[in-house]
């Protein structure tokens, strides 16, 4: 009496762990590149967040028409001259920006602050950096995200407005002057 044997053969063992490292060696450099995207699809994010403030806050600024507030900022940081020249403030409900020409100002406390990058006011370098971002400080300002391979060169620059013209936001090119994704 035979009796049947239950299991798999080498063969086919074999043959399983083959598909396996094929499908592991194509896969993997997939996944390896999600996280690469991610930081580019942040870095992105912060862009438009950055281009919409600017209009945003060049909006505010020109419905106000350069009439100095009387209350101080709910928000923090005193009163706002909401001037549109050379220099000038705007309270937000967060807080007071900084401006330059009627734009924020290329600044931790213009065009940081004003975006929205975090959740803080004038945030430190370590609150800037629990949040994924870096800066160089002042103007023209590089908005970095943290976590690539060189954060120096993941990268959009945002250089203040000069008079009767909106301010330059860097594009997220691989490789340019005014932004970068090599480093993502």
């Amino acid at each position: 009496m035979k009796t049947k044997q239950h299991g798999f053969t080498m063969i086919e063992l074999i043959v399983v762990i083959v598909i396996l490292g094929i499908l592991s060696a194509v896969a993997l450099p997939r996944f390896t590149n999600i996280q690469r995207d991610a930081r580019i699809a942040k870095l992105n994010a912060a862009r438009g967040a950055v281009q919409a403030a600017a209009g945003l806050i060049h909006g505010t600024a020109l419905a106000r028409g350069g009439i100095a507030d009387t209350l101080t900022c709910p928000g923090g940081g005193g009163f706002a001259s909401n001037a549109i020249g050379a220099t000038g403030t705007l309270c937000t409900e967060n807080g007071v920006i900084n401006m330059v020409n009627g734009y924020p100002a290329a600044t931790v406390a213009g065009i940081v602050n004003a975006s929205g990058l975090t959740s803080v006011m004038n945030p430190t370098v370590a609150q800037l950096a629990a949040d994924g971002f870096q800066t160089n400080g002042a103007g023209p300002v590089d908005i970095r995200v943290m976590g690539g391979t060189n954060p120096a060169t993941c990268f959009f620059r945002y250089t203040a407005a000069v008079a009767n013209a909106a301010p330059q936001i860097g594009a997220t090119a691989p490789a340019s002057a005014t932004g970068n994704t090599a480093g993502c």
